[in-house]
């Protein structure tokens, strides 16, 4: 999941904004919703490609090439400003565990759908919003009502119902990818405390944590010879992500966050879709069964947030996918 890792924030929609659907629709929102349509398209697509290239390539290998890609791409950013908005960044220590973090939830992605139907992992992906409000209430001291908490419950119960404890899907795979949607939603608490750090910044705290947890666990994989066709692909899954956040960033500027986030979880549609055509992957009843419980529980975490704080985190509200 992910290149979470930009920072845009969100501004407050106006008292009295239409709800999701409502006539009238600025054009501003209409564009808003579009691209995050788009963005959320392309991470469903981008981890449609991750899952074919993990099945001839080692993960340390993609990671490795895909960070290097991204790292090129802002190399002109820093040529313009140097090293200094990234040497001086605030709270080190937490922007070196937050890029670990990071880069370590997109590796256990990768890994666990090499076995894992891709519609699965996602499901387990998009519970990360739950995971954060459980968390928030817990280590930040956040305010949890009881609607939060019936909302995270219900979202765990989510969870259960598509791991389908006893069943077939109960297996290392699926806690693989469990696991990596912990990390990710320690990485968005993680970006709590980090607010005011540029997006730049931040996008290359995660990319260099990719470079050094891909070599990390190059050794495992190995490094395969690829034609051109292949490192191009590898490359391409980080451009195609760095896309996607622009589109997601985008379209929270332009548009209410009530109006644009609960399109995000059209990720779970997209990727189910993408992985039956490319893949043969029917999706379990449970699975979906289960991604609209997460779903709907999402939704509703995310808009007790909006109406208690006045404000979302763009991070929490980006897909967690790579």
């Amino acid at each position: 999941m992910s290149t979470q890792s930009t920072s845009a924030s969100a501004s407050p929609s106006p008292a009295g904004s239409p709800p999701l659907g409502a006539a009238p629709v600025a054009p501003s929102s209409r564009l808003g919703v579009g691209l995050m349509v788009m963005g959320v398209f392309l991470f469903a697509l981008n981890d449609v490609l991750g899952k074919w290239l993990v099945g001839s390539y080692g993960v340390g290998q993609i990671l490795i090439v895909r960070s290097i890609t991204c790292l090129v791409i802002l190399a002109p950013f820093y040529w313009r400003t140097g090293l200094t908005p990234l040497l001086r960044a605030p709270r080190p220590g937490l922007q070196i565990l937050r890029g670990l973090f990071s880069a370590m939830e997109v590796a256990l992605f990768y890994t666990a759908v090499i076995w894992l139907p891709l519609g699965d992992a996602v499901t387990f992906y998009m519970a990360g919003p739950i995971y954060v409000a459980a968390l928030a209430a817990v280590l930040l001291r956040e305010r949890t009502d009881t609607t939060g908490w019936l909302a995270i419950t219900a979202g765990f119960m989510g969870v259960i119902v598509a791991l389908e404890p006893g069943g077939a899907s109960f297996t290392w795979p699926a806690l693989i990818a469990l696991a990596g949607s912990m990390l990710f939603a320690c990485s968005m608490i993680i970006t709590r405390y980090l607010r005011g750090t540029p997006d730049v910044v931040l996008v290359t705290g995660t990319m260099l944590g990719a470079l050094v947890i891909g070599f990390i666990m190059l050794p495992f994989g190995g490094w395969k010879a690829a034609p051109a066709v292949d490192l191009a692909l590898m490359a391409w899954l980080g451009v195609v992500a760095l896309i996607a956040h622009v589109c997601v960033n985008r379209s929270l500027k332009l548009a209410p966050a009530t109006v644009v986030v609960p399109y995000q979880y059209l990720l779970i549609v997209f990727a189910m879709a993408l992985a039956w055509v490319a893949f043969g992957e029917q999706p379990r009843v449970t699975a979906m069964a289960g991604s609209v419980i997460i779903v709907a529980a999402g939704i509703v975490v995310f808009l007790r947030e909006r109406r208690l704080n006045g404000r979302i985190d763009a991070n929490a509200a980006t897909p967690p996918l790579p």
